[in-house]
């Protein structure tokens, strides 16, 4: 896994609209996408790469998001489901240079 298949997973991301849906969760899980896309760019933008304490917040996201799209409308999940690869490609990402 290369830095560059995190920038490409991320323009996918970035290049597909919020779906519509109705979830009494859609609050929450818009924070989660707002965690996880800032992580991604934070990760992007640093030669540092992520640090423990947001790996950690990483973590806690795929957690809660997985609890939260248990119950959505199938139409909507592939979209939280590259938010999840994104977290996914995060927690594997390579070590700085």
């Amino acid at each position: 896994m290369t830095r560059r298949t995190i920038e490409t997973a991320w323009e996918q991301h970035r290049s597909t609209g919020w779906p519509r849906f109705s979830s009494p969760h859609e609050g929450e899980l818009m924070t989660l996408d707002t965690v996880i896309s800032g992580c991604v760019v934070y990760y992007l933008e640093s030669a540092d790469g992520l640090d423990d304490q947001r790996l950690s917040i990483v973590k806690d996201c795929l957690h809660d998001l997985d609890d939260l799209t248990t119950e959505l409308e199938v139409d909507c999940l592939p979209y939280f489901r590259r938010l999840r690869e994104l977290g996914e490609l995060l927690l594997s990402r390579p070590s700085p240079p």
